[in-house]
């Protein structure tokens, strides 16, 4: 080409239309630049402020994960689930077992039936020791929350169950209704008495009056249940005998529990 002085120029580069592509070598192609970062790389980047070491991203295997972060089951109190079936629990619920037995009593008025209901109930008071023992031994490792409720609840069946059929047989006459309403009111009482003083952070103990009306109420009921002459001895009549010192027990030492309770309060 010739400008306008008639020199001759150098013809301009052509003007490309595509995009440029460069080829590099096999050996010379660069790794991990920009452009293959797309390609290399199979997982998005996390978002913008929500990045997290790899080695938090999972619990470590074989160490609990969620179950472990979230302990022991609770129960309705918020305290632990205690195992139920125990050996001092086992115990008690047999003792509970025998009011069904008593409320058979209309039909076994019969000599061998006296004895069988008798020793049945001699039984479960004898063994009322036992599950309290069984609960309190290494270090009362089998002391649980529902079994401090069944044990005297157990108690206050079996006794509560007797009289009540006693009284229905006729083997406690009708003017006795009177002692049985005594002893069993006073169970009953004494019970919500020791639920107020525990709600207020103080303990009831058993007095030895209370112990020696357990022992002289169970002997008497035994007795009652025989009915017939046991051993040589009018099993009717010195049930009756008994059962009447065991009410005047009852009253003295109900009232030792409800007058030391509330005079502690009151000094309180």
């Amino acid at each position: 080409m010739y400008d306008s002085t008639g020199h001759e120029s150098e013809a301009p580069p052509s003007r490309q239309t595509g995009p440029t592509v460069i080829q590099f070598p096999d050996r010379a192609r660069p790794r991990g630049d920009a452009m293959n970062t797309s390609e290399t790389s199979h997982e998005p980047a996390p978002p913008s402020g929500q990045a997290q070491p790899l080695d938090q991203a999972q619990p470590p295997s074989g160490q609990g994960g969620a179950a472990s972060e979230r302990g022991p089951r609770l129960d309705a109190s918020g305290q632990p689930v205690e195992k139920f079936w125990n050996l001092p629990n086992t115990v008690t619920m047999l003792r509970i077992g025998v009011v069904p037995v008593l409320l058979f009593l209309p039909w076994a008025m019969s000599e061998p039936g006296s004895t069988f209901m008798a020793w049945a109930f001699i039984v479960a008071a004898l063994t009322d020791w036992l599950d309290g023992y069984l609960a309190r031994r290494d270090g009362g490792k089998d002391v649980t929350r529902i079994g401090k409720l069944l044990d005297p609840l157990a108690d206050k069946l079996i006794v509560s169950t007797a009289l009540i059929m006693l009284l229905a047989v006729g083997r406690i006459p009708l003017w006795g209704a009177a002692m049985v309403v005594v002893i069993v009111g006073r169970e009953l009482a004494v019970t919500g008495l020791r639920g107020m003083a525990g709600s207020a952070g103080h303990v009831v103990a058993a007095t030895w009056p209370g112990k020696l009306k357990t022992i002289v109420q169970s002997c008497a009921i035994g007795a009652l249940l025989f009915h017939y002459e046991t051993i040589g001895l009018p099993a009717h009549t010195v049930g009756m005998t008994l059962l009447t010192v065991a009410t005047a027990l009852t009253l003295w030492s109900g009232w030792l529990y409800f007058s030391e309770y509330f005079g502690a309060s009151r000094a309180d």
